[in-house]
């Protein structure tokens, strides 16, 4: 089955839903449905390889080897065996395959999907005290009434769905396909949440585009470490193995926190979805502002990569102000707008030698009073790299138009280069993209940092001074356009020539009317 096959089968099931609740709603039953059939297709598959040596010819073929192994004397190796090197072991009875005969036969129950995933959620051994699927249908709540008012037509409902994903056999598909098309589902329900839709998901080109910069000069280097405080779906995490050495790929450490539980968790599926080994994913559930993680070695990364929630209220206490992520910058970023909060959490965690990325809107750029102050210090100490300013219209959650910020430290000069990006996209209905000739030619300006006109400045310390430390992107890219000069000699002789044309115009009426006998003229 074509990538654009398995697509539009995954997006027929959200179909089933689409009409009875919205599209923060059924992302989270469609996702964890899908997951749940990955990892019990998966298991069936792996049955047969390690009883017979060999790959099935089907799913219900492997089913039945499943359900004859279950009644053997072997069975408690081999559910030991699956445990060790799948982290689960799904009983036969509550395989996805299973239940979908259980739909056919009219015997099936939701009871029977609950314990599918409690046989997954509780597998496997833990560690750091996390098991690897711990807790990850805990936002599948199979007694919602927005699957159904009733037992009845939550079992309809969860039925049809499954009826629809049992054509697929996911395990004819590698990490990267089957992970693309779960962010291709990610994609299509931030789509249609609007401004939900800035929780979890960072559309592609976006996290392209910032991967890309974070990852310059590190594509070799072994066991590279990333962070995500606001990580959503993971997908700015995940984008990172595009850009890094192919033998270096599978030691990415990923770091990140997610505030939404049901977002963290599905950033989870994406990872196991796109093959991330566990012990490579450093995970955790909890507010980045509040309460500062990681704290444990090591706290600082290669790469830092963010798009928070834009303007959001936070506590502002005064104990931050010795709270080393925040220290030093005089003042603390305003109650009404964490902008800078984050950037300061995100920058404390960065090596010295690392890369940040974060997008923001714009008013960071000249806002006054204590975001003033704090982009003052900043500037002081070199610590702001490049400001690129992105086109109105991307991301699914604002209209507005946003930059993306580059860090470092530890940098012996203070200039900043300035990209006017505004204009680079295409537009699609009521949506903007960055496509990727779009994200080429940002990245190999950002690479040249040479001025390059209406785009691009690189910009002095002293013009930063002079501009009071407001890096308004207008300040520094002019990008004004001159209208054509108007030829006066040819606009009066096209006037006069529109003149004489009126005038023959004028005769011919004249004529008609007076063959009808007519008296009025013109």
């Amino acid at each position: 089955m074509a990538a654009d096959e398995l697509r539009k089968k995954l997006w027929a099931a959200a179909d089933i839903m689409r009409g009875t609740m919205s599209a923060d709603e059924y992302k989270d039953y469609l996702l964890g449905l899908v997951f749940y059939k990955y990892l019990s297709d998966r298991q069936l598959y792996a049955v047969v390889d390690l009883l017979e040596d060999r790959k099935p010819g089907s799913l219900d073929e492997a089913q039945k080897i499943y359900e004859e192994a279950r009644k053997g004397e072997d069975w408690d190796d081999l559910r030991q065996e699956l445990e060790e090197s799948y982290s689960f072991a799904i009983e036969p009875a509550y395989t996805f395959t299973a239940l979908y005969h259980e739909i056919n036969d009219k015997t099936f129950t939701t009871d029977h999907l609950r314990q599918a995933m409690r046989d997954i959620e509780q597998g496997g051994s833990a560690k750091d005290g996390e098991k690897l699927y711990e807790d990850l249908f805990e936002d599948f709540d199979i007694d919602s009434k927005s699957l159904g008012t009733t037992p009845q037509k939550r079992n309809q409902m969860l039925s049809e769905v499954m009826k629809t994903l049992a054509g697929i056999d996911f395990t004819e598909y590698g990490a990267d396909a089957l992970g693309d098309a779960y962010e291709y589902l990610i994609g299509e329900f931030a789509s249609a949440s609007g401004k939900k839709a800035g929780e979890f998901y960072t559309p592609q080109s976006v996290a392209t585009l910032i991967t890309r910069i974070v990852t310059k000069g590190k594509e070799g280097k072994p066991g590279f470490s990333i962070y995500d405080p606001c990580m959503g779906s993971g997908s700015l995490l995940l984008q990172t193995r595009n850009y890094i050495h192919e033998d270096c790929r599978n030691g990415i450490q990923f770091y990140g926190q997610e505030l939404t539980h049901t977002t963290y968790n599905l950033a989870r599926m994406n990872m196991i979805l796109h093959n991330v080994p566990f012990q490579y994913q450093h995970f955790r559930n909890g507010d980045s502002l509040g309460d500062d993680w990681p704290t444990e070695e090591p706290t600082n990364y290669d790469a830092v990569v963010m798009n928070p929630p834009y303007s959001q209220p936070w506590s502002a206490a005064a104990g931050f102000l010795t709270d080393p992520r925040f220290q030093g910058y005089e003042k603390l970023a305003p109650k009404s707008k964490a902008d800078f909060a984050f950037l300061l959490h995100g920058f404390y965690h960065l090596r010295d030698d690392g890369t940040m990325g974060i997008v923001l809107p714009h008013g960071v750029l000249f806002r006054g009073g204590a975001e003033g102050t704090i982009r003052k210090h900043l500037l002081e100490n070199g610590s702001i790299y490049a400001v690129i300013g992105l086109p109105a219209g991307i991301f699914f959650n604002t209209g507005i138009p946003t930059c993306v910020i580059i860090l470092k430290k530890d940098r012996t000069s203070r200039d900043i280069f300035f990209i006017d990006a505004s204009k680079e996209f295409r537009k699609d209905k009521a949506q903007n993209f960055l496509d990727p000739e779009h994200i080429d030619k940002i990245v190999q300006a950002y690479g040249e940092r040479k001025d390059v006109e209406k785009f691009a400045h690189l910009a002095s310390y002293d013009e930063i001074q002079e501009n009071d430390y407001n890096l308004n992107i207008p300040r520094y890219v002019d990008t004004f356009e001159e209208e054509a000069p108007v030829d006066l000699g040819a606009a009066f002789a096209e006037i006069e020539s529109i003149d004489k044309e009126e005038q023959e115009f004028d005769k011919t009426l004249n004529g008609y009317f007076e063959e009808l006998g007519l008296t009025w003229r013109l």
